[in-house]
């Protein structure tokens, strides 16, 4: 074959690859956009389909690893123990890390995959990957504020688990002979947590002056705290409890100011007689 011919016939080869490659790319989009559709419309196993066959088409397109990541965890049922269950979660998680073997910085990635073991209650790895989101992204007041909730979830269930075991309820005080070894159990185990929640919760509270959530769980904390690791220190005790309404206090008026600014803005400017508190939830007692 001629030089000439050769190369032409290299190049009707690289046109065509060009070509379906382009092909490619267009169905994936097509793809994507069909399973962004049955997602909204909670369809998730036909968005599932639709997206791993975005992938295989162009395994490029990041935003379709996410979505089918994103259809997986919409499908696990926290505090459902079922092999089929934690499969989707499992499934949900393996999807979120191709992500980050090609974008390491993939933040949404990073919270969902956090966001997905605190559900599955596997603490320490969820605080690891909220913290390496925050490593990306230190800006964001909820990604402190989950940390701030995990602390307080690892440290309630750990008071939980050791009180039921001494015939106490997960509230109860720790003082005097019988509560001072269960004091000091649980001050070893989750002091460091408490004390980290309380840290990021005021970061989030800095980062968000209105955040009323983050201000409710303090209150947890410092309850927990006052609850679980004053042992005999009564005076000590008292002042956490204090410090627990006053956050209590906080977090009802950040409500309270929040619910008057959107009563004002739904009436034009005018504030309707305003009907008595409700009774606190538990996360402001």
């Amino acid at each position: 074959m001629k030089p000439c011919a050769r190369l032409g016939a290299v190049l009707a080869v690289l046109a065509a690859l060009l070509i379906s490659t382009g092909c490619n790319k267009l169905k994936a989009r097509d793809q994507l956009n069909k399973g962004v559709q049955a997602y909204k419309g909670a369809n998730y196993e036909e968005a599932i389909e639709r997206f791993k066959n975005a992938v295989n088409l162009d395994p490029d397109l990041k935003v379709a690893k996410l979505y089918l990541a994103t259809a997986y965890a919409q499908q696990y049922v926290p505090g459902v123990d079922a092999p089929d269950n934690v499969k989707m979660a499992k499934q949900a998680i393996d999807e979120y890390q191709k992500v980050l073997e090609s974008d390491p910085s993939s933040v949404n990635s990073l919270k969902g995959i956090a966001f997905l073991y605190m559900q599955m209650k596997d603490f320490d790895n969820a605080r690891e990957y909220y913290k390496k989101a925050i490593a990306i992204d230190p800006n964001d007041p909820e990604i402190y504020y989950s940390v701030g909730v995990i602390d307080w979830s690892q440290s309630y269930k750990d008071a939980a688990d050791l009180k039921s075991k001494n015939d106490m309820k997960v509230d109860d005080e720790l003082k005097g002979k019988a509560g001072q070894k269960l004091c000091q159990q649980l001050s070893e185990k989750d002091g460091g947590n408490i004390d980290e929640g309380l840290k990021m919760l005021q970061q989030a509270i800095d980062k968000r002056q209105d955040y009323d959530d983050a201000m409710a769980y303090m209150n947890l904390l410092y309850r927990r705290k006052a609850n679980d690791m004053t042992c005999d220190d009564a005076q000590q005790r008292a002042e956490l409890k204090k410090t627990a309404d006053e956050w209590s206090d906080k977090a009802m008026a950040a409500r309270k100011k929040k619910a008057e600014a959107a009563a004002k803005k739904n009436t034009g400017g005018i504030i309707l007689e305003q009907t008595p508190s409700p009774t606190p939830t538990p996360a402001q007692k």
